[in-house]
């Protein structure tokens, strides 16, 4: 179908739920704007990714689908009333497939997803399988005909998050020397790696570095930050309850960070914080920290990598297996790439 750019006035883009996804999504806003400067972009997201995308520069509107609150009768409605010339879906399942189909929109833009393709007219073949989720985003603007000037991930933090932060790290002593952020997160227990490996990889980095260490956490893993603390032979810092963008701000004033495959993971990729990414069921090559500068382990003697179960039926050996040795000649490694001084 061919696309009349001129036409268009209003874009929608859709991807609802998992920060680390809708923060790999926002590779697509400048390249969208740059393509259609006159035209209004709004995002639809579901409210715990709403702060990935506010204050988003090439971003108009944010719509928040809650579905506490909002039906799917609703969300169709919302996006009607809207009258957008364009929708995007870059999520794929079958309501916002749905939603793209009713949206009223000239150009319905999605992915070849078994049957949900029957509410695009405009469809891209899906290579989630063989290329990083930002390219599987940029490949519906490609799709469009819609050049790509930009391949950066858009974070946008604010002056009050970075004066929140400062005050926490100046209250807790820290921000000089080498400052090194845990993160143990990870949204299937399959992606984790234990506790106890974390806890005696944050003292070999006070041991071997110097390290201060800071626990990040989110909602509901308090608990868990504080266990890790607790098992940890050195000192460490857990901090304050803090917004997406705070925690952004936080990673930004620290020298890595050591993660699990998870939302905050992405964050600290997407403010040029170094990763190192600790990796099992998923893919690094198609879920990795995205940008240059990171750098990823696996258990590499087993043979299911990349399998993307929510559950183990062979006792989780991707993780349970990884050494700590393993994990902290990575970290040496991240170190040296970056110029990292310690």
């Amino acid at each position: 179908m061919n696309v009349d750019f001129r036409s268009i006035r209003s874009v929608l883009i859709i991807k609802l739920r998992g920060v680390g996804d809708v923060l790999l999504s926002t590779i697509v806003t400048k390249n969208l704007h740059l393509a259609l400067p006159d035209a209004r972009i709004d995002f639809l997201t579901e409210p715990p990714a709403v702060d990935v995308v506010q204050g988003n520069p090439f971003l108009n509107n944010i719509l928040v689908f809650n579905r506490r609150t909002m039906s799917g009768l609703g969300l169709i409605r919302t996006v009607q009333r809207r009258a957008y010339d364009m929708v995007i879906d870059l999520f794929g399942n079958p309501r916002t497939a749905l939603v793209t189909r009713l949206s009223g929109a000239r150009y319905r833009v999605g992915y070849r997803f078994r049957w949900r393709s029957y509410a695009y007219n405009i469809v891209a073949e899906p290579r989630g399988a063989v290329v990083h989720n930002a390219q599987f985003n940029l490949d519906a603007l490609e799709t469009l005909g819609i050049a790509i000037q930009d391949r950066n991930l858009y974070f946008p933090i604010g002056p009050e998050d970075e004066r929140h932060v400062d005050g926490i790290l100046t209250a807790a002593g820290l921000g000089q020397g080498l400052v090194v952020a845990i993160n143990t997160s990870g949204g299937w227990y399959t992606k984790r790696w234990g506790l106890d490996r974390f806890a005696e990889l944050a003292d070999k980095l006070v041991d071997c570095f110097g390290a201060s260490i800071i626990i990040t956490w989110g909602p509901g893993e308090l608990e868990e930050a504080q266990k890790l603390k607790g098992m940890m032979k050195k000192p460490a810092f857990v901090p304050p309850e803090t917004t997406l963008t705070q925690l952004g701000a936080l990673f930004k004033r620290c020298s890595f960070l050591v993660s699990n495959d998870s939302g905050p993971m992405h964050i600290a990729a997407a403010v040029r914080t170094p990763v190192l990414g600790i990796y099992g069921p998923t893919n690094p090559s198609l879920q990795g920290p995205y940008g240059h500068g990171h750098v990823v382990v696996r258990n590499e003697t087993v043979g299911c990598l990349g399998c993307n179960l929510t559950a183990c039926p062979i006792g989780h050996p991707c993780m349970l297996e990884l050494s700590v040795e393993a994990v902290l000649e990575a970290v040496q490694k991240l170190i040296r790439i970056n110029s990292i001084l310690i």
